[in-house]
């Protein structure tokens, strides 16, 4: 590789091949990005916020759905594929073997940002989505059985519904919805009125994809494993706006996906402790996942990789490990703190635009402001923002439950990240302040 290759592929000088090396080699970087935290810094890691849309600078408001990447996880991606792609686990040659110190150097870092006690507990998943189909298919099948009780939220996304329904109608156990309060908190009473020990599975997330709220998880958790249920954490809308500690939850499965971290889509993680790990079956079957195969007897190989069926996303976890490498180098705290203040600073503002209603109050919370507007049709609201660059989600944003709570089959959403300002905040108000004024 040349010189600008290598620069393109995110290698610093120190990592470049030097004379003494094949000058194909590949070594993955090392990324070290600003070691402090402001979001105009973070933001010129972003090529994407700077283009236009409609001829309008873009305001990327979308960001529950998934969000932008900065140029060290495109660069990991793109050096991995121009210098460094290869197979893992199964090869003896040199590109093999970098191949496979990526990939499990990325399980390490899952690890490690979750709290997590041994990469041995991280399986790697397409997303948060897969991570809980396959904890129903492979635990609740053989966990679940004819009248036992699994508590879901009516706060979840469907991919926290669904998977659970799916596996309760085939063992003949039960979902049973956890009420919610007006401001959009789960009903703690009501949820330890609901737990018995009947209860083999609670399932929660613990940051709201439509409301932002933040449930006491920890204490949901600890209420739990009372009757000896099991706990399920669906951290998609966590990961990105505050630090996790699965070892301080006490969580028996935790599930989060790349794309919602400023990484590549079709890659996440699920950890489990090791002895909830040890009871799983296989859910596919095929390459990876087996220590030896005949036809009369096949036997698996150790978790994680007994979970971990056919070639895996290799290049998803290299630029998974860039973005957390690349997250974790900021204050974690103070990115938190940022946003709940850019949080407020949007509340406010929106507050001003006339028929403007937030959905949800809850003191603890993510930036994420979902909404109606008296007069207009939430597809509506997004394709005139959309006209002024100004980028936010409509729909029922795959939690019907939580909007039907509200008496809404459809809502507005504007979610913010770490990247966004006050001055997009302003955009978004005035742009919505001029839709007003046209009716």
């Amino acid at each position: 590789m040349t010189t600008p290759d290598l620069e393109r592929a995110g290698l610093d000088r120190a990592d470049r091949p030097s004379a003494g090396r094949s000058p194909t080699a590949y070594q993955f970087p090392q990324l070290t990005p600003p070691p402090a935290f402001s979001p105009e810094l973070a933001r010129q890691d972003f090529p994407i916020l700077h283009r236009t849309v409609n001829g309008k600078p873009l305001v990327w408001l979308d960001n529950g759905a998934t969000t932008q990447k900065p140029r060290q996880v495109i660069e990991a991606v793109a050096g991995f594929y121009g210098a460094g792609n290869s197979n893992i686990h199964r090869g003896a040659h040199t590109m093999a073997r970098e191949a496979t110190e990526a990939y499990e150097a990325g399980r390490a870092a899952v690890a490690r940002f979750l709290g997590a006690a041994s990469p041995d507990e991280i399986v790697f998943v397409r997303g948060t989505t897969e991570a809980i189909n396959l904890v129903a298919q492979s635990w609740g099948r053989s966990h679940l059985g004819p009248g036992d009780d699994i508590l879901v939220p009516v706060l979840e996304h469907h991919s926290n519904i669904v998977p659970w329904q799916l596996v309760a109608k085939e063992t003949r156990a039960r979902v049973v919805p956890v009420p919610l309060r007006p401001d959009g908190q789960i009903d703690f009473g009501a949820y330890a009125d609901l737990l018995s020990m009947r209860t083999q599975l609670v399932v929660v997330s613990q940051a709201s994809n439509v409301l932002g709220s933040v449930p006491p998880v920890k204490e949901m958790t600890a209420l739990a494993h009372r009757y000896g249920a099991r706990v399920l954490v669906d951290g998609a809308q966590a990961v990105a706006h505050f630090p996790v500690d699965v070892q301080d939850l006490d969580a028996d499965f935790y599930a989060f996906s790349g794309h919602k971290l400023f990484a590549p889509t079709g890659i996440g993680a699920l950890y489990a402790k090791p002895e909830v790990l040890e009871s799983m079956a296989p859910w596919q079957g095929g390459g990876n996942m087996i220590e030896s195969v005949g036809f009369d007897r096949t036997t698996y190989a150790p978790m994680p990789h007994r979970l971990e069926a056919g070639t895996g996303h290799i290049s998803g976890v290299v630029g998974l490990l860039a973005a957390l490498n690349w997250l974790t180098s900021f204050d974690r705290d103070a990115v938190a703190a940022y946003e709940n203040g850019l949080l407020a600073y949007a509340r406010t503002a929106l507050a001003t635009v006339p028929g403007l209603e937030l959905l949800g109050s809850a003191p603890d919370r993510i930036a994420v402001l979902t909404f109606t507007l008296a007069g207009h049709d939430p597809a509506g609201i997004a394709d005139w923002l959309d006209r002024d660059g100004i980028a936010i989600r409509a729909g029922h944003h795959c939690a019907q439950p939580a909007l039907a709570h509200y008496g809404l089959d459809s809502a507005a959403r504007a979610s913010l990240a770490l990247y966004n300002t006050s001055e997009e905040v302003d955009q978004l108000v005035a742009s919505l302040g001029r839709l007003v004024q046209t009716a």
